[in-house]
């Protein structure tokens, strides 16, 4: 995570916007001589993509991002928005640390074989963001190392809702996830696992190559070269495509 806990944004100075900024949306409640005006705020976690777009993602009520992010034309940004560098330096940034913290624990305690403590640290960081798609992944994989085959299941449902977690800087992290399927003898559910991935990243071909294994293991040869043969298009010069295309060749 980048240190520095606030930008101040200044558009012509070149300067990034990246920090908690709030929205204001004023309501009227009651009627006649009743009614009255009540303001809610909410707060923003916001950073600057490109020149002319902003992600925002709403915080949740632990006071950390959260949820779905979304594109801010910068023009409608500068209008609406309104930078809250206190707020952000005092309470926010020190909890997207301690999350942060959290989830790199579990990930060292998993690596070292201590599942439980590994599952603690992660379902620790999921009360405090259930979307995390890190903690999400890690205590999935947990539970398949354990061979806990029905919670694992039950984080396979969760991560196949989770557009985030098929986003390309989690690349890794569903790959590894995938795999781990397939080594469980979780067959269908790899397919199915994958099946969602291709939604979200059809053009990648490491991906179809192990929806390929999926589908050989389930006895699916048609599908399984149909996929070999995605994963070619996209780059002829895989040689775990072509050797194992040849090995099915073989089993002819």
């Amino acid at each position: 995570m980048d240190e520095t806990p606030v930008a101040v944004y200044r558009p012509e100075g070149g300067q990034n916007i990246k920090g908690l900024f709030s929205t204001q949306t004023v309501e009227k409640v009651g009627t006649g001589t009743t009614q009255r005006k009540t303001i809610s705020k909410m707060y923003w976690y916001c950073q600057q993509t490109d020149a002319a777009m902003v992600d925002v993602q709403p915080l949740n009520k632990n006071m950390v991002p959260a949820g779905t992010v979304t594109k801010v034309p910068l023009e409608d940004f500068l209008a609406k928005y309104n930078a809250e560098p206190e707020m952000y330096t005092k309470t926010v940034y020190p909890k997207m640390q301690e999350l942060t913290q959290t989830v790199q624990r579990a990930e060292e305690q998993r690596q070292r074989g201590a599942l439980y403590s590994a599952q603690f640290e992660y379902e620790s960081a999921l009360s405090v963001d259930e979307e995390n798609v890190r903690a999400n992944f890690g205590l999935g994989l947990t539970y398949m190392e354990r061979g806990d085959s029905v919670k694992a299941k039950d984080m396979l449902e969760r991560i196949v809702g989770l557009d985030a977690a098929f986003a390309p800087e989690h690349k890794h992290l569903f790959n590894e996830f995938g795999i781990s399927l397939r080594k469980s003898r979780m067959i269908d559910q790899a397919v199915e696992y994958y099946t969602r991935a291709l939604t979200m990243t059809e053009t990648d071909e490491n991906l179809h190559y192990n929806v390929a294994r999926a589908y050989f293991d389930k006895g699916d040869t048609a599908k399984c070269r149909e996929h070999l043969a995605r994963a070619k298009e996209i780059n002829p010069l895989h040689e775990e495509v072509d050797k194992f295309l040849t090995f099915l060749d073989t089993k002819k």
